[in-house]
């Protein structure tokens, strides 16, 4: 093995990339038009190692609006951080502004890093949220798991 470079982040990089993700998040909000009312809606959470993807439905199942880390910008390893999942949240609030949503359902799948905070961000923008459930398959016995890694 080689020697490692260490990467030091300026904070101009930073500030630029933070724009970037903020442009990203308007770019994909949209234009408003005439409002919908729902009775109730859910909020998909799928939670990787790699991603975290939010997809929000109407009652019947029909999708209103996704979005994920990648899309808003983020690569490689920044993606599955929980800052990214906070981030597609706000994007997706705003891009959900013209829709009434009612009562909101949280299903929660996976076991990634940017799982808690995704919730957490839905719960401190003030919609009513009635339920929160794990989702997340659990194999009642089925292939052999991928052997467990040692670090």
């Amino acid at each position: 093995m080689g020697k490692k470079a260490v990467i030091k982040e300026d904070v101009s990089e930073s500030l630029k990339e933070q724009e970037k993700i903020e442009s990203n998040i308007k770019k994909s909000s949209g234009s408003a038009s005439a409002s919908k009312k729902f009775e109730s809606s859910k909020f998909y959470i799928a939670s990787t190692y790699n991603n975290t993807i939010i997809t929000v439905t109407d009652d019947k199942g029909a999708v209103l609006a996704w979005s994920s880390s990648g899309n808003l910008g983020f690569k490689g390893p920044r993606k599955a951080t929980p800052y990214a999942a906070t981030s597609i949240v706000e994007g997706l609030i705003q891009k959900l502004k013209k829709f009434d949503l009612g009562k909101i359902s949280i299903l929660v799948k996976g076991v990634g890093g940017g799982r808690e905070a995704a919730v957490r961000a839905l719960i401190n923008q003030g919609l009513d949220i009635q339920s929160i459930k794990d989702v997340t398959p659990v194999a009642h016995n089925g292939p052999r798991r991928k052997k467990a890694r040692r670090v």
